[in-house]
């Protein structure tokens, strides 16, 4: 069947603030340590020309501070490596040609490249924006190519440095991130439990514990596999959380709630007893190591489509911008690559957002302005009180982030000279609405046609997955480990088939999706989950969770 959907645009809820981030206060002091050091020391040598480069180093301390330490420390390798890299290709182009036609088609590709890459290895906030906006910047910016080098390295330096910073945090508390992915999930599960599986919106709170417990579980495996006390006790609390998501009924909300408050402490772990373990060990990371990883070209190849809508949309708003005798059109650019979320509902919202957060945030530029003006050191210590406050306000709405995000950009163009603040103004404006409309207007004509194949691909994976698990339950004496890894992977494949369908949810012009058949691949999913959790001994035997013989049936 091909019938289009369309889907209401929301206004309502765009602009609501949200509770802040739990560890708000890392990345927006890891913001400050990270850019602090470089600008004072190009202060003090009087080259505050030089701090963009810098500043393209300094701003990796944004990334993975939700990763245990073991894997923050490969993934902002990395992001240094991407940031220094799309930094060289963007400053080369740079210096070879000074057509502007030509250096926006450049920024859009990287803008696609950095987008597909973020979003296939999930390195999560804040993504691209950060990337894409360094090296748009970098493509106006006047060089020669013998400055590349210098400039580079300049920017590898202050990367290290932010790698050194990101580290810094686990000499103090090593198992920070895991304890926190615990807590979430054990809160997660303390409300689906607190509905006893029949209130109304329990199948949601049901959706958002298995998310959480199964990133719990994927933060455990990050941290290695060398298994020590703390991480053992943090398993066996996240089995404390399967049993809320397999007998809600029986578990106590509150219990959970302040095992989780423990976590979020700084004092050791307390230990817990396992609610029963057939095999005198605790499986769950070692199933989990068991089970393969999805390549990544794998999770390339359904972001094809939002590869296009970037490159598309930001190529066509830096196009506009010229048009318009502008002469940042990379803001423009960076302004449609900052809308592409998961589908077009949400593009839209992140698009009022921006628009929002960037008129009052040029509204902030021009009262500090005056400020900044005053002496060099004013300009550097207000881009830093700008850093961090985008960064502690970024997870209540974006919008509000947005705020302070603005006024930094527009004092980074002032480190080289002072410029005329009117003009500024109305260019961030014009580009602001020109690569915020242009964007979405890309979004929307380029479909995702490919959003239904995915559920479709996601429901046939629960399916089998079920049924495996299924089969394993009808058996007399089912091995442990077997048992262990297949319900990994259905709770895998249930977290899956949401975020899938929630996406797709929200995509225009494609095909009735199967909302009746993921409802109920959901239903048997975690019935089956039930199941194995009670053969398991982790719930308890004489509750029932709505098994049924179906359950039990290969």
């Amino acid at each position: 069947m091909s019938s289009a959907t369309r889907h209401r645009l929301p206004l309502a809820g765009v602009l609501r603030l949200g509770r802040p981030s739990d560890i708000w206060f890392k990345p927006a002091l890891s913001a400050v340590a990270a850019v602090a050091p470089p600008n004072l020391t190009l202060l003090a040598l009087g080259r505050l020309d030089l701090a963009m480069y810098t500043m393209a180093g300094s701003l990796c301390a944004l990334y993975g501070h939700n990763r245990p330490y073991a894997a923050r420390a490969r993934a902002l390798a990395w992001v240094v490596l991407g940031m220094v890299g799309g930094l060289a290709v963007a400053l080369l182009a740079a210096s070879l040609t000074s057509d502007a036609v030509v250096l926006v088609t450049v920024g859009a590709l990287l803008a696609a490249v950095q987008k597909t890459v973020c979003d296939a290895t999930r390195i999560g906030p804040p993504g691209n924006v950060v990337l894409t906006f360094i090296s748009s910047a970098s493509l106006f910016a006047p060089q020669s190519l013998g400055q590349v080098p210098g400039h580079v390295g300049l920017a590898l330096a202050a990367g290290t440095w932010a790698w050194l910073v990101g580290m810094a945090p686990g000499l103090l508390r090593p198992h920070g991130p895991e304890r926190r992915a615990t807590a979430q999930a054990l809160n997660a599960a303390a409300v689906y439990a607190a509905t006893r599986g029949t209130a109304e919106g329990h199948a949601r709170a049901r959706a958002a514990s298995a998310a959480a417990i199964h990133a719990a579980w994927q933060s455990l495996l990050a941290a290695g596999t060398r298994p020590d006390r703390t991480r053992r006790t943090l398993e066996r609390l996240l089995i404390r959380a399967e049993v809320a998501l397999a007998a809600p009924a029986d578990t106590d909300p509150e219990r959970l709630r302040a095992w989780a408050r423990d976590l979020r402490g700084t004092g050791p772990v307390a230990g817990i007893e396992t609610p029963h373990d057939p095999t005198g060990e605790l499986l769950g990371v070692d199933a989990e190591l068991a089970f393969p990883r999805r390549p990544l070209r794998h999770r390339l190849a359904p972001l094809a489509p939002l590869a296009a809508r970037t490159a598309i949309g930001c190529a066509l708003a830096g196009y506009a911008s010229l048009a318009m005798g502008v002469g940042r059109p990379y803001w423009a650019l960076v302004t449609a690559a900052s809308l592409y979320q998961a589908n077009v509902t949400l593009t839209w919202s992140r698009g009022i957002q921006r628009v929002v957060g960037n008129l009052v945030g040029v509204l902030v530029f021009a009262a500090v302005t005056p400020l900044a003006h005053l002496h060099p050191a004013a300009l550097v210590l207000l881009c830093l009180a700008f850093n961090f406050g985008a960064e502690a306000l970024m997870s209540r709405n974006y919008w509000l982030g947005s705020v302070c995000v603005t006024p930094m950009a527009l004092l980074i163009t002032e480190f080289a000279r002072s410029q005329d603040p009117g003009r500024l103004i109305t260019e961030r404006i014009a580009d602001t609405l020109v690569g915020a409309l242009v964007g979405f207007v890309a979004a929307v004509a380029v479909t995702n046609r490919r959003a239904g194949d995915r559920i479709e691909h996601a429901l046939t994976t629960v399916e089998h997955a079920r049924e495996h698990a299924a089969r394993l339950l009808a058996e007399p004496h089912p091995e442990p480990r077997a048992l262990e890894t297949a319900h990994r992977t259905l709770a895998a494949a249930l977290v899956d088939l949401r975020a899938t369908a929630d996406a797709a949810s929200g995509e225009w012009w494609q095909r009735t999706l199967p909302t009746e058949r993921v409802v109920l691949a959901e239903q048997s999913g975690h019935r089956t989950l039930a199941a194995t959790a009670r053969h398991q001994g982790r719930a308890p035997l004489n509750h029932d969770t709505g098994r049924t013989t179906e359950d039990a049936r290969p």
